[in-house]
Parts: structure tokens; C-alpha cells; sequence
């Protein structure tokens, strides 16, 4: 009895040897990339993007099991009058994204920043930052901003206070106590929204060039110099949209894929919309104007409207549309860096996305008023093409949202397997562009965000279509 449980205690103890030994070997594997397998929000990571990969796995088993049924579908319903009608469309928006792709990807490689010009050079700055229910966050904002090394005699420093009922204005108080006159703080008697503290700060901003910053946002020390340059080589320049990353992605999911998705939507989408004089929107969180383009929309972008109702949303992509209306270029610099927070929870992120999304249909609208005229001196061609597009994706929300439906409904497990290989191969492009200027252990997080964008976001477009005249920031209230 006492050999067999000696030999039971030695089986036992090579398999604890061999476990701890792999083990080690998994946890040293993690540690050469920086990945601590101990924290718990890195295992749920990891387990976000085990199970993005086992999906793409399985749609990619699905559709090589279920392709057949395409023969089918065809012979079925595509033979038909309607059914040659959805395949003309199709081919035709393939075609015509492809197309698109290709011509952006060519605008990207020929975008170059502005180099910042010289401290003589540079202009007068206002810099305002609403801020609304921030708390310490405003003061981080403050503080960055205070660090540029932007020459003190030309730059100005207003923030102001929405109404908050938190601790905010404590924290501005306590700004203003380091900066001195550096800094001027405001208070709104109550909330009134971001558009009216802007409103309040284009009013006594001084500066010939107005820069909006966020109050949940940090600027690099370089951010500012590098933002202005453009309206002192260009004087067509009306408006410049600064590059945004996240600051909130060290360790919550959503921000993880948020930095991805921006990278992509910045440094590619915005680089070749200013090849064409045409960024489509300057960001809230860092975005500068000529003064004087401002002051001659100002009036019309506090009193818009739509639908008889007052708009209180979409603040940044109105003004880039107003002044792109007078025929200001639109430019975007890569080199002019800020980060800022993003929702961690579901919940923030939807509400997020409607919101932009509501004012997407409001300044498409807006902007098809003008787009087709001779709007601007110069070429127009790249800003009709970058409208029509955005147009496009708007007016076949719904005829797309049906056709997935009964798609899903007739053929589940192939539309399963046809969407995640579309994943695979379309999002393998963000991944590609990602790694190529950062981590390429991060850029993998554009495989789980686009799974999470088409499984649980695609309702966002319609149901903003369908309340574009709601109005409401939906976030930032206290919980």
C-alpha cells in the first residue's frame, strides 16, 4: 500500500512540475509583450479577443459549408425582375466604395501635416474649454494646455462652466489659483449646453484664431503650434480638425477598440479628406477656426435649427460645415495630437454613436443645400464625391437593415458565416494601418470592434434617421 501511494504522490507531483512548467512558459510568453495574465480586466481582454478569432473561425466553417446555398439564392430570387434590380445596386455601391477606397488610399499618400512655422509667425490664440459635470478632468485639461509651448503673450486661456453639479467649478477655482492671469474661468448661471458656453467663449475670445479643446481632453506640449500653422501658410484655411486618440485605453475593452476605430478614422479618412480642402468634421475635443469665419456664421450656428426644434447637438460638425458653406478649406493635422476620454460601457458608447449619428443626418441634409453650387473657388469635385458617399450610406440604411433581416431569417447560419469573413478581410486593413504606425498587439483590437459594431451597433444609423430631431447630449449626466 505505501509503494502504491508513493508512486500515486510521484504521478502527482511530475503532473504539478509539468502544469507549473507550462504554466511559466505561458505566463513568460505574455510577459515579452507586457501582458500581466494576473490582472483581471487582461484576462477578460484576452477573452474578447479569443472569442473574436473563434468567431471568425466558425464564420469562415459556416460559409465554406453553407456557400452553397448561394446557388440556390440565385436561382431562386435573383432571376427575378426585383432580383436583378438588388444585384444592378449592389454591383453598382461595390463598385463604387471600391472605387472610393482606392481614390482615398491615393489622397492619404499624398497628405503631408503643415510644419509648425516659426514663434514670430504664429497668430493669436484663444483657446476655450466648455466643461459640463467633469470634475478633476477639467483641471488635467487646464493644466496641459497651460504646458504648450506656445509663446504666453499670444495665447489665452478660457474655460468655462456649463452649469456642472459636481465638484467642476472647484476644480477650475483651482486652476485659475496656479495660472493666474493666465487663465480665465467662467460660470454659466445654469446648463445651458456646449454650443452656448462656445457661444459665450467666440464672444470674448480676443485671438484671431479660436481653438476648441474638450475638458475631458490632454494636448501634447507641441499640439497648439502644430494646429494654428496651417491658416498662416494657407489663407483660404477656415478651419483645422486636430488628431485624436484615446486616453482612457490602458485597460476597458471599449476604449482598446475606440483607439483603433479613431487611428483609422484620423490619420486615414481625415488625411485624404484634406487632400481635398475637405474634412467633414473638426472634433469637439480638438479643433481650430479662423476667427473671422466664425463671427460670420455665428449667429445662424446658435440659432440653428431642425425641425422647428433648437439644435444642441452636433456643435463641431455645424461649424465645419458652415465654414466649409463659405468656401474655407478644411485641413487636418496629423501632428497635432490630443487624447481624450471615451464611454467604457455600452451604454455611454450607444448613446455616443446616436448622437453623432443624429447630427450626421442634420448636416448631410444641410450640406446638400450647398454642395452642388459654386460654393468655393477652386476644385469642388473631391467635396461632392465625400458627400454623395456619406449620403449614400444614410438613404440605404434601411433597404440594407431589411435586407439583412430576411437574409438572417431565411439563411441564419451562412449570413452568419458571409458577415464575420467579411469581418476578417475588411477590418485585416484597420489592423494593417494600425501596426504599421503603432503596436500591432493593439491593432488586433479591430477585429473585436468590428464584431461588436455589426452585431451590436448596426441599429444606430436607422434609429438616428428615425430621431433626428430629438435633441439631448444623453451623456454626461451624473450616474
Amino acid at each position: 500500500m505505501k509503494t502504491k501511494n508513493s508512486t500515486l504522490v510521484t504521478v502527482k507531483s511530475t503532473t504539478d512540475n509539468k502544469n507549473s512548467k507550462l504554466l511559466n512558459q505561458i505566463k513568460s510568453f505574455f510577459n515579452h509583450f507586457n501582458v500581466d495574465i494576473n490582472d483581471p480586466e487582461t484576462r477578460r481582454n484576452l477573452t474578447v479577443l479569443f472569442s473574436s478569432f473563434l468567431l471568425m473561425a466558425i464564420g469562415i466553417y459556416f460559409f465554406s459549408v453553407f456557400s452553397g446555398d448561394l446557388d440556390i439564392i440565385n436561382t431562386e430570387r435573383l432571376t427575378s425582375f426585383w432580383g436583378t434590380v438588388f444585384i444592378t445596386i449592389t454591383t453598382a455601391l461595390v463598385v463604387f466604395k471600391g472605387a472610393l477606397f482606392l481614390f482615398m488610399l491615393y489622397k492619404y499618400f499624398r497628405y503631408k501635416p503643415i510644419a509648425p512655422v516659426s514663434n514670430d509667425e504664429l497668430p493669436t490664440v484663444t483657446v476655450i474649454v466648455p466643461a459640463y459635470n467633469e470634475g478633476k478632468q477639467v483641471w488635467d485639461t487646464l493644466m496641459s494646455l497651460a504646458a504648450s509651448d506656445y509663446p504666453q503673450h499670444k495665447l489665452e486661456l478660457l474655460s468655462i462652466d456649463d452649469g456642472s453639479k459636481d465638484d467642476t467649478w472647484i476644480w477650475m477655482q483651482d486652476a485659475k489659483k496656479k495660472l493666474g492671469d493666465r487663465l480665465t474661468i467662467l460660470q454659466q448661471p445654469e446648463n445651458q449646453g456646449k454650443r452656448h458656453a462656445l457661444y459665450r467663449g467666440f464672444n470674448l475670445g480676443i485671438g484671431d484664431i479660436f481653438v476648441t479643446v474638450d475638458s475631458d481632453s490632454i494636448v501634447n506640449k507641441d499640439t497648439l503650434k502644430h494646429l494654428v500653422s496651417p491658416f498662416v501658410n494657407n489663407e483660404d484655411c477656415g478651419a483645422v480638425a486636430g488628431n485624436i486618440r484615446v486616453l482612457n485605453n490602458k485597460k476597458a475593452m471599449l476604449p482598446k477598440m475606440l483607439d483603433v476605430s479613431f487611428v483609422l478614422s484620423f490619420e486615414f479618412v481625415r488625411s485624404a479628406e484634406s487632400s481635398l480642402n475637405t474634412v467633414l468634421c473638426t472634433p469637439g475635443a480638438l479643433a481650430a477656426y479662423r476667427s473671422t469665419a466664425v463671427h460670420n456664421c455665428l449667429p445662424e450656428w446658435i440659432n440653428q435649427t431642425f425641425m422647428g426644434k433648437p439644435s444642441d447637438i452636433g456643435e463641431d460638425r455645424a461649424m465645419t460645415n458652415m465654414i466649409l458653406k463659405q468656401g474655407k478649406h478644411v485641413l487636418f493635422q496629423k501632428n497635432a495630437v490630443a487624447y481624450t476620454n471615451v464611454p467604457e460601457e455600452y451604454t455611454g458608447l450607444y448613446k455616443m454613436f446616436i448622437r453623432w449619428g443624429r447630427s450626421n443626418v442634420r448636416e448631410n441634409l444641410s450640406m446638400a443645400k450647398y454642395v452642388f453650387t459654386n460654393f468655393r473657388e477652386g476644385k469642388k469635385s473631391g467635396a461632392r464625391l465625400l458627400f454623395v458617399s456619406q449620403f449614400l450610406e444614410m438613404i440605404l440604411s434601411y433597404p440594407f437593415l431589411i435586407i439583412m433581416l430576411v437574409f438572417v431569417a431565411t439563411h441564419p447560419l451562412l449570413f452568419l458565416g458571409a458577415t464575420l469573413m467579411s469581418i476578417l478581410v475588411l477590418s485585416s486593413f484597420s489592423v494593417i494601418f494600425y501596426s504599421n504606425r503603432y503596436k500591432i498587439s493593439e491593432s488586433i483590437w479591430a477585429y473585436s470592434y468590428s464584431i461588436l459594431y455589426t452585431f451590436g451597433l448596426f441599429w444606430i444609423t436607422p434609429y438616428a434617421i428615425a430621431t433626428a430631431s430629438r435633441r439631448g447630449w444623453l451623456t454626461r449626466e451624473l450616474t
